[in-house]
Parts: C-alpha cells; structure tokens; sequence
C-alpha cells in the first residue's frame, strides 16, 4: 500500500528530476522521502480519524507545491504552511517501517518556500525532526553533475547596496518579507479567488453529471443516500457511479437487497459497523457482485451485533452503545462485531454491580486503541475494550453528571451551528458552506460568527469547506481555517 502511495503521488512530480533539478534521481527524491511518507502516512492513521483528514489534505497541498516545482519556467512560488501529525519514532529500531509507533503523534507545522527539489526534500524532512544523513549516500552519484551546473547555472548574488544603488527589488528581501507578513483571509481571497471561480466554473458541468447519476441510482435502487468516505474530485465521484450503474444494467439481479440501505464508496468492500455498503474503489465488479450477494448474511449478523449492543446496554446500568462514523475509525461489521463480543465476554466475567436504569440516557463508544476512558466534549464517553471493569464503574458514577450536561450543550451547539451556517450561506450568497470531519462544532460556530461581520463579496456564488488551512480544491471549492485571521 505504502509503495503504491508514494509512486502514485510522487512518480509524476519527481520522474523529471533528472533533467531539472540535476541533484537528486527520481527513484533517489522518492527515497529519501521514505520515512516522512512512513511517518504521516494517512493509512497509518486509521484509528485517528482526525489526524488521518489533515494529513490527507496536507499531503494533497504538498504534492501541489512539488508539481509546480517541477514546471519548467515556474518562477513564481508563494509559501506554503503545512501541518502534518507525525508519528513518533521507536527506540531502538534499524527498519524505517518499523520504527514508527501506531499510538504516539505529534503536531508538526512548518513552511515551504524553497525552490529546487533537494531543498524541499531537506527542509521537509529537517521539520519533522528526521535523519537526513541518508541522502548524502544517494547523491553521492550525482555530486559531479551537480557541482557542473553549479558552475554554470549558479545565480548572481548581489551585493546589498547594488539594489539600494539601483533601485531594483532584493529577492531574498522580498522572500523574508513574505514570510514575516501573515496571511489573512481578505489577502488570500484577493489573491485566489480568480483560481477557485475558473475552477468552479469549469466543473459545474460534472457537479450537474454527479447529482443526476446519485438521484438515478438512489431512485432506481431506493438507496437510502450515497456517499463517500473521503474527499476525491467530482470527476472521480461520476468515475465511480459510472461502474455502480453498469453493475446495475449487468447483474439486477444481485442489486435486490439494497433496498433503504446507505452506499459509501471508500477503500475497501464490505458492510460498515454503522451497517452500511462498502465499495471499495480499487476493487472490480467482480468485488463488488460478491459483496451485494452477501447481504443476507450481512443483516444476520448485524442482528446479533444490535443484540449484543442491547445486552452490554443492560449490564452497565442502560448505557447507549453507539458507533460514530466521523469520530471512531471505518470499521466492518466483522470487526465492530468482534470487538463488542469481547467486550461483552469481559464484563459478564467480571460481574459488576450496576443498577439496571443507573446510567440511562447516556452514550458510549468503544475504542480498542485507548487504555484510558475519557469523557468527549459531546457528551458520549469513550471506553477502551482493555479497560479495567472496576474502573469502568468508577469512572461512568464520577462523571455521569457532567456527561449529561455536555449531551444537553450538544443539542444547543448543533442547533446554533446549522442556524450559523444557513445565516453564513444567506449573507454572503454562497452555494455551498461546510466543513472537514476534524472540524468541531465549536471551532465551526466560532469561524461563522467571526464570518458574520465581514463584508466578503468574494464568496458569491463559490463553494466555502472551513478545514484548518487555506486551499483552493481542484473543482474550485475555497478551503480556510477556523481560525482564520
């Protein structure tokens, strides 16, 4: 999977690193790339839903910014802020793969603004805090052509006072200064918002395509909806409900289960924890025939997975267990399945006292990468399947109190949300307003009040995701951060 990644995202920008950048091979930039790519490696992220969506978008902007590097008379490069959570590394460990844990991250910000390929790669690999000495060993190779078109390729660099003498503007000068200056919301806009209208423009034609293709196929199958798990292009999006439709005319037959059920495209094929049909979108018709004519099986299943949520209900005082398809990793039935029963196993072991209607009206979920129980900001708590049932109980007494009080805030936060967001929509005339999965409602409420009271002409008409960075998508849907200044 890993090796896929890297060549699909970096075979087409470093493939011409030969010719043009005369430093690094392209087999050798996809190198020395390797333990960023095993650190921030979005399927490396799947029980961290949030850290996963940053580092997938982050990934995206990087991959613009090494594009347009590679564009032959490409002169004008702007800065570019990343962030990126970065898995920690292992003591002791010699394999690059290997050395990275699956439970400890951390933050990691950092801006690009180099111009050639070596530089990039260095300064990426200097601001995760990892080993840069292993491309001294891949351009050793490489070295003479390099001190070659040093000697004859090397810039001019004036003396400061040629400029004050001259008049003419210090590129270094402007650079640092471009840095020092933060960007603002009015200056980005004013700067990308011819970008994001050529670009909406020209995929309105698909985002008429894609609604047509969801309404025929959800009519025609009585699907309950049709979505997707993670933000791929509109052109994609039509891609994929071209097959499901061809599927459609080739086998009906396999298709007669589907009835009321939700349909996800996303990596794998399978029915979902929250009980909904997988297409995974690397796979075949063939996959896909396989995982329609399972269903019967599947709704068995998820039956006993509803029965065993309702017996855990019971021994723990009438506790809601939920599954949250934007806070908790993509799990299958099987899995979901699977976790609960152990769960389920280790609470009847162990016997605890809880009054049968103790703790009704709340809500849990269940994490198996936690050892921890915790309490979210929304109300539910999240139990680790490891923990401690002695625990257990002290925990959900302790703070059921205060677990009722965050369900109540809950309620009022979504119901301000959606009354900011229609507010937002109507002022500034947009199409459409939304956000990123790791955006919270409060980081959402917070950005559309402080929206409110600007004047933004900018935004008619245009598609607005609040994300935590600025980028303009390839069908021209404008992303800021919540927190935008």
């Amino acid at each position: 999977t890993f090796y896929y990644f890297t060549r699909l995202c970096l075979e087409k920008v470093l493939v011409q690193c030969i010719l043009q950048s005369r430093t690094l091979s392209g087999a050798d930039a996809i190198n020395a790339l390797r333990p960023f790519y095993f650190a921030v490696h979005p399927d490396f992220f799947g029980q961290h839903p949030k850290e996963r969506e940053v580092n997938e978008n982050s990934l995206k902007r990087l991959n613009g910014y090494l594009e347009n590097l590679q564009k032959p008379g490409f002169r004008s490069f702007k800065p570019t802020q990343l962030t990126f959570y970065v898995r920690e590394r292992e003591p002791n460990s010699s394999n690059v793969q290997e050395s990275f844990s699956t439970s400890g991250f951390r933050a990691v910000s950092f801006t690009l603004h180099t111009r050639d390929l070596l530089s990039t790669v260095l300064d990426i690999l200097n601001s995760c805090s990892l080993s840069t000495e292993h491309i001294q060993s891949l351009n050793v190779n490489s070295q003479p052509h390099k001190e070659a078109k040093s000697t004859l390729n090397r810039p001019i660099k004036w003396d400061k006072t040629y400029y004050s003498f001259t008049g003419f503007k210090d590129p270094e000068e402007e650079l640092e200064q471009a840095q020092r200056v933060e960007t603002t919301l009015i200056s980005w806009l004013d700067g990308n918002e011819a970008s994001a209208v050529k670009k909406l423009k020209k995929s309105l034609p698909l985002r008429k395509e894609l609604e047509r293709l969801k309404f025929e196929l959800s009519h025609q199958l009585q699907l309950s909806d049709i979505r997707w798990q993670r933000s791929w292009g509109i052109a994609h999006r039509c891609s994929q409900l071209h097959s499901l439709g061809r599927l459609v005319q080739q086998r009906p037959e396999v298709l007669k289960n589907v009835k009321g059920r939700t349909v996800v495209f996303t990596d794998r094929s399978g029915m979902s924890a929250a009980g909904h049909i997988m297409l995974g979108t690397m796979d075949v018709h063939h996959h896909w025939t396989k995982i329609f004519e399972r269903l019967p099986n599947y709704y068995k299943l998820q039956k006993r997975l509803l029965f065993l949520e309702d017996r855990i209900s019971q021994l723990l005082g009438g506790i809601q267990v939920i599954y949250i398809e934007e806070l908790q990793p993509l799990l299958t039935l099987e899995e979901y399945y699977e976790t609960l029963d152990n769960f389920y196993n280790k609470l009847c072991d162990s016997r605890l006292p809880f009054h049968p209607r103790s703790l009704r009206g709340l809500q849990m979920i269940l994490e198996s990468d936690r050892y921890a129980p915790s309490l979210h900001e929304f109300g539910h708590f999240t139990i680790p399947t490891v923990c401690d049932p002695a625990t257990l109980q002290w925990f959900f007494f302790a703070k059921a109190q205060e677990a009722r009080e965050n369900l109540k805030r809950k309620e009022e936060m979504m119901i301000t949300e959606k009354e900011l967001i229609d507010t937002s929509t109507e002022k500034f005339s947009l199409d459409r307003l939304y956000k990123e999965p790791s955006v919270s409602s409060a980081q959402m409420i917070d950005c559309c009040k402080r929206l409110l009271e600007e004047s933004l002409p900018y935004l008619q008409g245009m598609h607005l995701c609040v994300s935590h960075f600025y980028s303009v998508l390839q069908d021209g849907d404008l992303c800021i951060p919540w927190n935008w200044k």
